[in-house]
Order: structure tokens, then C-alpha cells, then sequence
């Protein structure tokens, strides 16, 4: 069975995506709950020389429709964009992410295999071609700040669990 580069990324993208969506709500409520401003938990850190929860958020959304964009134009680097400060501004990065993925064709993404894509950053140039981008770069950033999201919150006392960060599981039946 040939699996294309599509299987092996973009649902893990839309799955864990969801997953983040379902964490913003949560931690929306908890702040309803417990009465706190929601900068409380957007502004949240595990450690003080760590970015933010929002930080984290917009970091899993570059990682994921952001890496497609960049396979797709062969340019690539940080994400400079202003953080959201609440929660509609989360909730609308994730939204947009996972419209932009559902636009992705299932064979689109082989034709960039071997296709150069150079993530700059300053002074800081990294050649790549798009798999090696996307399986040696992206995803294992998306994967490392949707786990410090989900930390985040659950440091901070949301009532959160493994399930929670998994997302909808893709299995027999399912549809997905």
C-alpha cells in the first residue's frame, strides 16, 4: 500500500488541530468557572523562558497549514504574526488552519516531493525538499507545541486528560 504525503501529514494536522480547538473551549470555561481573566491562561507559560499558551497555538497553526503553504511556494520561516489575546482570536487561527487544510487535494502534496522548499530566518538559511521539510521540521514542531499547549493548560489546572489532547481517532468506521 502506498501511503502519500498527504496520508502522512495533513489528517494528523486536522486531527490534532480539532484536538487544540477542543482545548481553547475548555480553557475558555475554565476561566468562565473559576471567575479568571482569560489573559490567565493565554498568557500561561510552563516556564518563564517558554512562550505562551497563545504562542503555542499559533506555533501548532505555522507548523501545520502553514508548513502546506510553504511546500507550495518553496519558502518557509517563522511566523511573525501578532499573538491573539483572547479567545476568539485562538479560536479563529485554528479555524482558518483546518479550512485551509480541507483545501488540500490528496495527491497535491506528492507532486512537491523532491522540490526544494529554504526555511530563512535572519542570517539562518536551511535548504530542504519538501518531505524531508515536512517530516524532519514541521512535524515535529507541530507535534512539540500542541504537547506544550496542552501542558500548559493542564498545569494551570483545566480539567483536561490524554483524550483530550488526542482528538478524534481516525478508526475503522469512523468516516475519517
Amino acid at each position: 500500500m502506498h501511503i502519500s504525503l498527504y496520508h502522512a501529514t495533513v489528517p494528523t494536522f486536522l486531527q490534532v488541530l480539532g484536538a487544540m480547538s477542543g482545548l481553547i473551549d475548555k480553557a475558555e470555561a475554565y476561566c468562565n468557572e473559576k471567575g479568571l481573566e482569560p489573559s490567565a491562561l493565554i498568557d500561561a507559560r510552563l516556564a518563564e523562558d517558554m512562550h505562551p499558551f497563545a504562542w503555542q497555538i499559533k506555533s501548532v497553526v505555522a507548523h501545520s497549514i502553514g508548513a502546506i503553504e510553504a511546500v507550495r511556494s518553496g519558502q518557509a520561516g517563522p511566523d511573525r504574526s501578532d499573538l491573539a489575546t483572547d479567545f476568539a482570536g485562538l479560536r479563529a487561527r485554528v479555524t482558518n488552519a483546518v479550512k485551509g487544510l480541507e483545501t488540500v487535494g490528496y495527491s497535491e502534496l506528492d507532486a512537491y516531493i523532491g522540490k526544494p522548499v529554504i526555511f530563512s530566518a535572519g542570517d539562518l538559511k536551511i535548504e530542504f525538499v519538501a518531505e524531508d521539510f515536512l517530516f524532519t521540521f514541521s512535524q515535529p514542531n507541530f507535534h512539540f507545541h500542541a504537547t506544550i499547549a496542552y501542558g500548559i493548560l493542564r498545569h494551570m489546572g483545566v480539567p483536561i486528560g490524554k483524550r483530550d489532547y488526542l482528538g478524534q481517532l481516525r478508526t475503522v468506521g469512523s468516516g475519517l
